[in-house]
C-alpha cells in the first residue's frame, strides 16, 4: 500500500483524484490540501510515501510548498502535476529534487503508475512535459529570472534586494542586463516580457 498527501487548489480535481486513485491501485489518500501552506503542514504531518502536488496554487504554490517540505523532510517523494511545464519552472523543481512530472489531464491509472515508480525509488517525466521544458529560449540566467520575477510584484530596486539577500547595485545589474536581455526600456517592461515567454 503506497500512502499519499493530494495538493491542489481546483477542488474538483482533488477530490476526483482522492476518489480514483484508491480504486486504481493500492493507495491510500492520507490527507488532502487545497493550496501550498496546508501542503507543508499536511506532509509533515501525515508523512505520505509520496506527496502529490499541484504546480500552480494561490499563495505559496507548488515550488515553494516544496522548498519549505525539503527543508524539514528531505528525504519525501514528490510528484508534481502541471498544464504546462516552463523550462525555468522544470528546472527549479528538478534542482528542489521533485522526482516526477505528469501532465494534469493524464489518466487517474496513469497517475497511479507514476506513484508506484517514484515510490519504487525511480524517476518519471512525461513525454509531453519533458518536451515542453526541452524548448528553452531564454537568454536569462537564474538570477536574472529572480529578480524580474520580484519586479513583477511591484518592489522597489531596495525591496528586491532585501527580498533576494543582495546588494542594490547587484540587483541594479541585473536588472540592468535583463532589459538589454529582452531589448526593453523599463524593468517592468523586462518583466511583462518574460513573463509572456513563460520564462518563469
Amino acid at each position: 500500500m503506497t500512502t499519499v498527501v493530494l495538493a491542489d487548489d481546483e477542488a474538483l480535481l482533488r477530490k476526483a483524484l482522492a476518489s480514483l486513485l484508491p480504486l486504481e491501485g493500492e493507495i491510500t489518500v492520507l490527507a488532502e490540501a487545497e493550496d501550498g501552506e496546508a501542503a507543508v503542514q499536511a506532509t509533515l504531518r501525515h508523512r505520505p510515501d509520496v506527496l502529490v502536488i499541484d504546480l500552480e496554487m494561490p499563495g505559496v504554490d507548488g515550488l515553494g510548498a516544496v522548498a519549505e517540505i525539503r527543508r524539514a523532510r528531505p528525504e519525501q517523494v514528490i510528484l508534481m502535476l502541471t498544464r504546462h511545464a516552463r523550462p525555468g519552472v522544470l528546472r527549479k523543481a528538478l534542482k528542489l529534487g521533485v522526482q516526477g512530472f505528469v501532465s494534469k489531464s493524464a489518466e487517474p491509472a496513469h497517475i497511479v503508475s507514476v506513484i508506484k515508480t517514484l515510490h519504487a525509488g525511480r524517476r518519471w517525466i512525461d513525454p509531453d512535459v519533458s518536451a515542453l521544458a526541452i524548448v528553452d529560449d531564454c537568454p536569462l540566467t537564474d538570477r536574472e529570472i529572480d529578480v524580474l520575477r520580484v519586479t513583477g510584484e511591484g518592489y522597489s530596486v531596495a525591496d528586491i534586494a532585501t527580498r533576494l539577500h543582495l546588494a542594490e547595485g547587484t540587483v541594479r545589474n541585473y536588472l540592468s542586463n535583463a532589459m538589454q536581455k529582452t531589448q526593453t526600456r523599463t524593468r517592468h517592461e523586462a518583466a511583462r516580457y518574460a513573463r509572456e515567454h513563460d520564462w518563469f
